[in-house]
């Protein structure tokens, strides 16, 4: 038996045993939501960023940088700075509107600021169908990196990796994400600075891979792409810098882990510690896939022939068996973090915020946990049906993805705390138009017609439709312009509805938040209760 599969399949056990260990642990839904609100903020950090990273990183990011050379950095550069962006715009004044409006979800929370029932019908059907599309491109590294591992179809290698997630979705419970990723965390980030390091060192440094880019092209070395594909087109520079930039203000799954911040000084050790990582982390793929231009001859991997298979196949060549299939089990772990994070956002915005808000307001607890379930199981099945079907880019797909779900929601999120005449007409005028641009432009491949990439067309025009759009319709009430006039105030506390709701609502993500910044309080009065 290859030791590959030794290893995966050792990885595979361990991290179900874990998920039913701390399954058997958690004697409430705060221990399994949670993790009981006891991780520290590397934990935080570390599970935040490995969650947000994903198979994206692995695959998407590298590839492009074969592709295009230089032109992909530019991904990078605005994803190092997205983080600190969207907690500096929407951090505090976010928490503090969404604790005075007592919402529990990122899409009630545009409910309730925009005081309109279509805002959050339309937020939900824009945010599943994102958030879906996510989920395939996920599931998509998942089977290329165990085609990589096994040599297997890509349909087996999608049925047996989705499998796994799925199950680990629902028996994990947040100790056993959070720990894992943590484990995780430290194997990507220190696997891929050591293949960074060993390719670097066979190219010669960045002085002989630049002259090695230049001898094979030297367009690799043009900030317009390899060819000069976007020669001039300062639209398309613009949009794939502003697109993780400024474009995670438009996540639901983003953006919500504001709302759980109680004390923003506290939640300050968590952002440093994410922001080290990922500095560390988000040009490192970038650089592979410059070194792959140059390693990856047909002399040395003949058999190398999909741009999205550089990071393991460098791992396949600078390590030997054990420690490659170390380093792609990394990957994998990175891509199974991030879809348990979207399925069970997914199931929490079917089950709560449309069956039982539209469809049964007094559904019990455990038909809202069903239907939650099922949303999963039907999400899992239909993102891997697609995929063995018609399988897109992980690049594509993901900037696709992140493009419409950033161009939808983020003049909302933004002007929700920002501009008091922002009025629920502006947001459905800017959600319908900024994700039905991306999509068109995507579709139309607008994008070589225009010299304009398809978040900046997208963003531009969300904008435009919010501010024309806030002129007509109901006006923002003067009790909705009080309480956004409050949320520019000092420190509040969180009251303790917004802390259970909680626990029992946000994403993965602010979980993560909530129960660092929570911590404090909740271990006062574990100690008064004992």
């Amino acid at each position: 038996m290859r030791v590959e599969i030794v290893v995966l399949a050792i990885y595979f056990i361990g991290m179900i045993g874990m998920g039913l260990f701390w399954n058997r642990r958690a004697k409430s839904s705060e221990d399994y939501m949670l993790g009981g609100r006891s991780m520290g903020p590397l934990v935080t950090a570390l599970t935040l960023q490995t969650t947000a990273m994903s198979g994206f990183m692995f695959m998407g990011g590298p590839s492009k940088a074969y592709l295009l050379g230089y032109f992909a950095v530019f991904y990078a550069v605005g994803d190092a700075g997205g983080g600190l962006i969207n907690i500096s715009v929407l951090g505090r004044r976010m928490r503090r509107l969404s604790q005075l409006l007592d919402s529990i979800s990122p899409i009630e929370y545009l409910e309730k600021r925009y005081e309109s029932i279509p805002v959050k019908v339309i937020a939900c059907i824009i945010a599943v169908f994102g958030l879906g599309c996510y989920v395939l491109a996920q599931f998509l590294a998942t089977g290329k990196t165990l085609v990589s591992l096994f040599g297997f179809p890509l349909s087996v290698g999608l049925i047996v990796g989705c499998a796994v997630i799925l199950f680990y979705t629902f028996v994990g419970g947040y100790f056993a994400v959070a720990w894992t990723d943590v484990i995780q965390g430290f194997i990507m980030i220190g696997s891929l600075i050591t293949i960074l390091i060993l390719s670097l060192i066979k190219v010669g440094g960045f002085t002989g891979l630049n002259q090695s880019l230049a001898a094979i092209d030297p367009t690799f070395l043009s900030i317009w792409g390899r060819g000069g594909e976007y020669e001039g087109a300062w639209g398309v520079i613009a949009g794939a810098v502003l697109v993780y930039l400024i474009g995670y203000m438009g996540l639901p799954h983003c953006v919500n882990k504001h709302m759980a911040m109680a004390n923003p000084k506290t939640a300050k050790t968590t952002v440093v510690y994410a922001t080290i990582w990922t500095q560390l982390f988000c040009f490192t793929p970038y650089i592979l896939g410059l070194c792959g231009v140059v390693l990856l001859t047909k002399e040395v991997a003949p058999g190398f022939n999909d741009p999205e298979m550089v990071i393991p196949t460098l791992a396949n060549l600078m390590f030997p068996g054990v420690v490659s299939a170390i380093v792609l089990t990394a990957i994998m772990s990175a891509i199974m973090s991030t879809v348990a994070a979207l399925l069970l956002l997914i199931g929490t915005i079917v089950s709560v915020d449309f069956y039982k808000r539209w469809l049964r307001p007094d559904a019990s607890d455990r038909s809202v946990v069903f239907v939650s379930k099922a949303a999963i199981i039907i999400t899992g099945v239909v993102g891997i049906t697609i995929a063995i079907l018609e399988p897109p880019g992980v690049f594509d797909l993901v900037v696709d993805t992140f493009s419409f779900m950033g161009c939808a929601f983020l003049p909302s999120y933004v002007c929700a705390v920002w501009w008091k005449k922002a009025n629920a007409t502006g947001s459905v005028a800017s959600m319908i138009v900024g994700g039905a641009t991306v999509q068109i432009w995507s579709y139309g491949g607008l994008e070589a017609v225009t010299g304009f990439h398809q978040f900046f067309a997208g963003v531009i025009l969300s904008w435009i439709a919010m501010i024309i759009g806030s002129q007509f319709g109901k006006p923002t009430s003067k009790e909705m312009r009080d309480l956004m006039e409050r949320a520019k105030g000092k420190k509040a506390n969180v009251s303790k509805k917004v802390q259970v709701a909680t626990s029992k609502h946000l994403s993965t993500e602010s979980k993560a938040i909530s129960q660092f910044v929570f911590q404090g309080t909740y271990a006062k009065e574990l100690s008064a209760t004992c």
